[in-house]
C-alpha cells in the first residue's frame, strides 16, 4: 500500500430502509453514507468507484463508475468528505465492499479498499417461512 493510500481514512455507515422495501418480492432496500478523510500532505481527487453486492442468496453484482454521487471530489489535506446513496439486494441480509480510485494533483493514482460492511434487516421486518 503506498503513502497515499494510508493517508486515506474511508468509513461507512449503513441503515435499513423499510418504506423502500418488499418481501413479498425480495426487494430489501438500504442507504449507506461514506466519510472520506485525507488525512495526508497532499490534495487527491476521487475519481472512480468499485462496489461488490452480495446479496446473500448466491448472487454478487459489482459496480464500477466515475466519482461517487455525480461528484469527483477534490479533498485537501485534513478535509473530508462524505455522501450518501443506497443498495437494493434481494434476501434479508448481504454485504458490501469496494474500493475507490484516487489522484494526487501531481498525477499519482492510487486505490484504497472500502472497509466492507453488512446489509442486515431487522428481524421484525424478515418474513418467518
Amino acid at each position: 500500500m503506498n503513502t497515499e493510500a494510508r493517508d486515506v481514512a474511508i468509513q461507512p455507515r449503513v441503515v435499513f430502509v423499510p418504506e423502500h422495501s418488499d418481501t413479498s418480492v425480495g426487494r430489501y432496500a438500504f442507504g449507506y453514507e461514506i466519510m472520506i478523510e485525507n488525512n495526508g500532505t497532499r490534495a487527491i481527487t476521487l475519481t472512480d468507484r468499485h462496489w461488490v453486492i452480495d446479496h446473500g442468496n448466491g448472487v454478487i453484482k459489482e459496480v464500477r463508475g466515475e466519482g461517487v454521487g455525480g461528484e469527483q471530489p477534490r479533498l485537501e489535506p485534513g478535509e473530508r468528505y462524505s455522501y450518501r446513496s443506497g443498495a437494493i439486494i434481494e434476501s434479508p441480509a448481504g454485504r458490501m465492499r469496494g474500493d475507490y480510485g484516487f489522484r494526487t494533483d501531481a498525477g499519482a493514482v492510487f486505490r484504497v479498499d472500502i472497509p466492507g460492511f453488512d446489509l442486515i434487516a431487522p428481524p421484525s421486518f424478515r418474513s418467518i417461512q
